[in-house]
């Protein structure tokens, strides 16, 4: 690919310099469970696990321009690696984790080799056909799967002695593993492969006049994308030391697509937001009454009908205004 070609994508990339709430955001992280205790700080825990998802959920949605209602599928085949090969294959849990997002991988592999010849309504049903069919998979083979029961008892890692079983270790844990992960997203984004993936979205005919090929641009964005969401599945096997067809259900896909939407597409920050605002939310409000999802709805379509750049996408609207004035 030539220079020339480069530079004349119609990239929209994000800016490398922080916003200063980025650090307010990382500051309260790093407090939170001195001040949280048990309970608050398990919170968040699941919070840091669900914000990879999402953010893996993005860079198809928000960079590559694929939505996708099959998410689900990569983020449960990672828990279930996880479980399996610790209960199954008795290998250490650092080794499971690594399993687990290969596994991710290569299923997003398969999964996206069908999908990304197909775009519209076709891509969006494919996927979810092919993350129902996992889903309807760990339902029936209960001898793999153990059914609707579930696989629970395997093992936490631990680090250099000390183990995950800890709320403080595996709080921060799942925040190094987020931090991570936002900082490869962020690298990738930034990359000549993040360059050519928001060209994909915004003209992929260009792309294609371009010389570029787009189902394999695609298909690397599916695999990345399902690494990141094994990796999450992992994190979520580990926090509850119990796996169950739920992980790989549309509910699950859902709630994925929910939380992009509401903290902001295309913004990767903004996903993990949507976590910490969901999640709250969603346990605050059930805490009140067994009609949490009617609640949580109306916010979403609010969120959708004023707020079409999502939380994050608002303040960094407000703030531009505020530079420019």
């Amino acid at each position: 690919m030539s220079q020339q070609q480069v530079d004349s994508l119609p990239t929209r990339i994000p800016g490398r310099k922080p916003l200063i709430g980025e650090f307010v955001f990382f500051l309260l992280a790093l407090a939170w469970p001195f001040v949280a205790g048990t309970y608050g700080t398990g919170l968040i825990t699941e919070t840091l696990i669900f914000a990879i998802a999402a953010m893996s959920l993005d860079l198809l949605m928000g960079y590559s321009g694929l939505v996708s209602f099959g998410h689900a599928a990569f983020f449960g085949v990672g828990a279930y690696a996880l479980a399996l090969t610790g209960m199954r294959l008795g290998l250490d849990p650092w080794l499971g984790i690594v399993a687990a997002i290969a596994a991710s991988a290569v299923t997003a592999l398969v999964i996206g080799y069908f999908c990304v010849r197909v775009s519209g309504v076709a891509f969006i049903m494919l996927t979810l056909a092919f993350a129902q069919l996992l889903f309807s998979a760990a339902v029936k083979w209960r001898g793999f799967s153990g059914g609707s029961d579930g696989i629970g008892g395997f093992a936490r890692p631990e680090i250099a002695g000390i183990s995950l079983n800890d709320p403080l270790y595996m709080y921060f844990f799942c925040l190094l593993a987020f931090v991570l992960s936002l900082w490869l997203l962020r690298r990738i984004i930034s990359s000549q492969f993040g360059h050519a993936l928001i060209g994909l979205r915004e003209n992929e005919t260009r792309m294609k006049a371009l010389g570029y090929s787009t189902d394999r641009l695609k298909l690397c964005a599916f695999v990345i994308s399902g690494a990141f969401a094994g990796l999450s599945g992992a994190l979520y096997a580990i926090y509850n030391s119990f796996v169950s067809p739920d992980a790989l259900s549309f509910a699950q896909s859902g709630m994925f697509l929910l939380i992009v939407v509401l903290g902001g597409v295309g913004s990767l920050v903004g996903p993990a937001i949507g976590a910490v605002v969901f999640l709250l939310m969603k346990q605050f409000v059930s805490s009140h009454t067994e009609h949490w999802l009617l609640i949580v709805g109306i916010v979403f379509v609010c969120c959708v009908m004023f707020f079409r750049s999502g939380i994050y996408g608002f303040f960094k609207q407000w703030q531009d205004r505020r530079a420019r004035t």
